[in-house]
């Protein structure tokens, strides 16, 4: 791997989710990963073999002394770590942020979480839906019988979420680079969804958000800013906000005339304008509007399928999608003038590293066989069926070490 992040070395503790999309991140941007699995977990990545790509993986288990000290001698070589239990956990483990920045003065320590690492609900299980409704941002996103509708678990997870993480992570990095000394950094989904809604809140402050959800200019209310269904099934998203665009929207559907008197913020003549604009839709396929809207600025977009990426001309001549081994996936980004990215490694079996990486600590290769017999660490493929009891250390039976970085 290349990139801007090279040089830098991320310890990531196995979780779901947000905490290895940030890994991913770094990781796309040339940083060295290394996850660390649990020994029962198997060959199978499941839903998570995108966001696991690019890293090495060692299989440790914590509910040893010996794993938890191979884990702390790992993090003494670097320059971040990402976790993603429940307040107290690490801890409890004696791995917490105290015992590792003083072994590791330098030692960013990324803590990923849904409520934070204090609050009433800090210690409750949740997950993006709980996040982002608590937040403000569920309530205002309008379905079509205006209930609010989740945005899969995108806004939460990966935007307010693994994306906070790894801008703090970075913005932790740089300072250290500087002083030598690291720090916690308390990744909250609850707290970067609610950053992603500042826009909202400003449109509440200066009136241009008042009316019941899917009445207003952003949420479906407005005839020129939403999505329509086409004559074959399909979905045209419009998005004519300015009124430059907005009349290159009616030229193109053929309605200039027929609202020619009629202001685009008319809030009274919404309804008829959007049921007019539904009905002209629906008389074309997807594809036949988008091109009809090609090449202009009316911002009518059809909306495309995930298996549709690739065809789209523009997503295609960036190379916003690529493919390894028959896996669809985005490619890394942003794009970096000076240090170009490489295409990111797949996902590895997890523990396929485990002996590479312990005999780089200065382990020979009896003393990792010996792990190995102990199950301390394992080797790559473990059987995914076993259970793994909970560490004996958390005291409580919801507090195991969490097979979800959700909580």
């Amino acid at each position: 791997m290349t990139g801007p992040l090279t040089g830098i070395r991320v310890i990531e503790v196995g979780g779901i989710g947000p905490g290895p999309f940030a890994g991913m991140l770094l990781a796309d941007l040339g940083a060295e990963v290394i996850r660390v699995d649990r020994p029962t977990r198997g060959k199978d990545l499941g839903s998570h073999r995108i966001l696991f790509r690019g890293r090495r993986s060692i299989t440790l288990d914590l509910k040893q002394e010996r794993g938890r000290g191979l884990l702390a001698d790992l993090l003494s070589t670097a320059d971040a770590l990402i976790e993603g239990f429940r307040p107290g956990v690490m801890e409890r483990l004696g791995l917490g942020p105290e015992v590792l920045i003083a072994r590791n003065p330098a030692l960013v320590y990324g803590r990923m979480t849904g409520w934070g690492q204090d609050g009433p609900l800090a210690m409750t299980a949740g997950h993006d839906i709980n996040y982002i409704a608590v937040a403000g941002a569920l309530e205002p996103l309008a379905g079509p019988d205006l209930a609010p509708k989740p945005p899969l678990n995108m806004l939460g997870d990966f935007g307010g979420g693994g994306m906070l993480l790894a801008c703090g992570l970075l913005a932790a990095l740089l300072h250290a680079r500087e002083t030598g000394a690291g720090q916690v950094v308390d990744a909250a989904v609850v707290d970067g969804t609610a950053l992603l809604t500042s826009m909202l809140h400003g449109m509440r402050a200066g009136g241009d958000w008042q009316a019941p959800r899917g009445e207003n200019r952003l949420d479906g209310g407005a005839p020129y800013y939403g999505v329509y269904r086409a004559a074959d099934g399909g979905w045209l998203a419009v998005g004519a906000i300015e009124p430059q665009f907005y009349a290159q929207l009616l030229h193109g559907l053929g309605l200039a005339g027929e609202f020619r008197e009629v202001a685009q913020n008319d809030r009274s003549a919404w309804p008829r304008v959007r049921a007019r604009f539904a009905e002209r839709i629906a008389e074309r396929t997807r594809d036949e509007w988008a091109g009809v809207f090609a090449g202009t600025d009316a911002c009518v977009s059809p909306a495309i399928a995930p298996h549709e990426v690739k065809d789209h001309a523009h997503v295609d001549a960036r190379g916003t999608f690529i493919e390894d081994g028959g896996l669809l996936q985005p490619a890394p980004a942003p794009r970096f003038g000076g240090t170009p990215l490489t295409l990111p490694g797949p996902a590895p079996v997890p523990g396929a590293d485990t002996r590479g990486l312990l005999r780089e600590m200065g382990l020979t290769d009896g003393e990792i066989d010996e792990l190995i017999a102990a199950r301390t660490a394992g080797p790559p493929g473990t059987v995914a069926g076993e259970e793994q009891a909970p560490v004996e250390l958390l005291g409580d039976p919801g507090a195991e070490v969490p097979p979800s970085t959700m909580r």
